[in-house]
């Protein structure tokens, strides 16, 4: 199942390159992959995606990583 609500990996690239997170003191979301911090979410869209990761399962979790940090689209583009 793929789309918005059942989001999928077919390519597997979230299984092999995975996102991973962390909380900073100020309640900030620190989003990186491959070691690298790639994208910085703060304020209220900070505290309903840890509300959303603590939830989730870790293919649920690297979806909404995905999504935050934009990484989703790539490679679904259309010309």
């Amino acid at each position: 199942m793929s789309g918005r609500n059942g989001a999928s990996d077919e390519r597997g690239r979230l299984a092999a390159d995975p996102f991973d997170w962390r909380v900073t003191k100020q309640g900030g979301v620190l989003v990186s992959r491959g070691g690298r911090v790639v994208m910085t979410v703060g304020g209220g869209d900070a505290a309903r995606l840890v509300v959303a990761l603590q939830r989730a399962d870790d293919s649920q979790a690297q979806h909404l990583l995905a999504r935050a940090s934009g990484d989703y689209r790539r490679g679904n583009e259309r010309s």
